[in-house]
């Protein structure tokens, strides 16, 4: 046990609903302080491509651990982290798109000729709105490049800890090169990270420790319950629709706020936590059997990723394309819990 789970149960409040607050409660608590670090040394994009994902995906890695420690069935985090992943790239940023649209241009700025100082924001608006779209056309290329190489390596039935390594040294030099691109955007704007920037990290490492707790409850109570819908046998699913619940704050409330560089930027970024990272721990402990559904998951995966490679090089997410992400994701649900 663990204090806040002892506090818990000393009030007499445990329950699987209390246990589901608590994890909204702590996912919502780390949004909150993310929104914050905009204004400590983040910009938009490198606040998606390097924090947001593992906040959004901190989940599904304290599910690898969990998993590990009470040895369960391994291959649940494939399921749990195939499931964060398509869920991401079709329903979590379909959804958006059919109701506000995401774009990625510039806002307009009223009528041409206006004063010379005016044009030099405007222009630089517009070079900072190019380069945050180059950003994310790298991040989907990663997106793809991680999807396909998990998908060869898994080919021969199963990801073992040689495949895992493999991973997780791919994700280690993604993780440098986000880094240190990060860096020199501060560098080139004079900027640096202040106290509250650490301090905000400390408040996210807070609520991380609360999802910890919920999910280790979680796992625990479903993985005695041995039939039926809400149960053991699809504790990946389960899992997996549970940990996208922050990934789905975080997109309704920047696309509510026009920042759709960030919705892109925080989904595309969170599915890197679950490939390759997530499957490459969980494969280095122990063996990752694939199952039924794999070769169909990284098939939406690759074309969905695709499919957003050509919406942000052409600037935006239009409304209509909501509709065929969300099929892909139905697709993807009714083969992978029916078939």
């Amino acid at each position: 046990m663990n204090p806040l789970a002892d506090f818990i149960d000393a009030l007499g409040i445990t329950g699987v609903w209390t246990y589901l607050a608590l994890f909204l409660a702590a996912s919502l608590l780390m949004i909150w302080r993310l929104e914050a670090l905009l204004d400590h040394g983040l910009e938009g994009t490198a606040l998606g491509t390097l924090v947001m994902p593992y906040c959004s995906g901190l989940g599904n890695l304290l599910f690898v651990i969990i998993i590990a420690v009470r040895h369960g069935p391994a291959q649940e985090v494939l399921t749990n982290c195939l499931v964060n992943n398509v869920t991401n790239l079709t329903l979590i940023l379909g959804l958006p798109a059919l109701v506000w649209g995401l774009s990625l241009r510039p806002a307009a700025k009223g009528k041409k000729g206006g004063k010379a100082g005016a044009g030099k924001k405007a222009a630089a608006a517009e070079t900072s709105h190019r380069l945050n779209r180059l950003s994310l056309l790298l991040t989907l290329t990663a997106v793809i490049f991680f999807s396909g190489v998990t998908w060869v390596l898994g080919r021969d039935g199963r990801l073992d800890r040689n495949d895992g390594l493999v991973l997780i040294a791919l994700f280690v030099f993604w993780q440098c090169f986000q880094v240190f691109d990060v860096l020199k955007h501060n560098v080139r704007e004079r900027r640096s990270f202040g106290l509250m920037f650490y301090f905000d990290i400390l408040i996210v490492l807070a609520g991380a420790y609360g999802l910890y707790v919920s999910i280790d409850w979680l796992v625990a109570w479903l993985s005695a319950r041995p039939a039926g819908i809400i149960s053991a046998q699809h504790l990946g699913w389960l899992s997996g629709g549970l940990m996208v619940l922050p990934n789905a704050l975080l997109a309704f409330y920047y696309a509510a706020k026009g920042r759709a560089d960030i919705v892109y930027a925080s989904q595309v970024g969170d599915g890197h936590i679950c490939i390759p990272l997530c499957l490459g721990l969980s494969a280095v402990l122990q063996p990752l059997p694939v199952p039924a559904f794999f070769n169909l998951s990284f098939a939406i995966l690759l074309g969905a990723a695709l499919v957003h490679v050509v919406c942000v090089a052409g600037g935006s997410l239009p409304r209509w394309m909501g509709w065929p992400l969300l099929a892909a994701w139905a697709w993807f649900a009714g083969a992978g819990l029916l078939g």
